[in-house]
């Protein structure tokens, strides 16, 4: 199966900076991912060429958790969450990369500032799902329960 992640963030943005973290991440252990920075519309063309069966996208979201919990969001909730600075909402790119690929799983982390460095709770979160990711092991990830 061929997965491809795509890490959102401002590197200069504090704990928004956690997508690039992880991003960097992954690329010393050879795993195809897309660092999109503040703009992961731009990539769409990428993304469909590459033709990945699963695509997990990364991003510091204000979940109302403590810093640095991980959390994968259900499609159906994203638009309830406050997702950091893009272009477009993620609702409306995910609705539009579902044409070309069926399994996209959002991974949100939350932020404590978004300003300044990663904090130390991001940067440990950030290690602890980039092994994750590397291994293939989401089902260790917890899904985010709005009930």
């Amino acid at each position: 199966m061929k997965t491809l992640v795509m890490c959102i963030g401002n590197r200069d943005g504090g704990d928004d900076g956690i997508g690039a973290f992880i991003a960097d991440l992954l690329k010393e252990n050879n795993v195809d991912v897309i660092d999109a920075e503040t703009i992961p519309e731009n990539y769409t063309g990428v993304i469909k060429q590459y033709k990945p069966d699963k695509l997990i996208i990364v991003d510091a979201v204000d979940m109302n958790l403590e810093v640095g919990e991980i959390r994968i969001i259900r499609e159906n909730a994203i638009g309830e969450m406050h997702i950091t600075t893009h272009g477009i909402p993620l609702s409306v790119l995910i609705k539009y990369l579902k044409q070309y690929i069926e399994d996209i799983i959002l991974v949100g982390i939350q932020p404590r500032k978004m300003s300044g460095r990663l904090s130390k709770e991001m940067e440990e979160s950030g290690r602890k799902l980039a092994s994750l990711i590397i291994r293939g092991d989401f089902d260790r990830i917890k899904r985010l329960d709005l009930d």
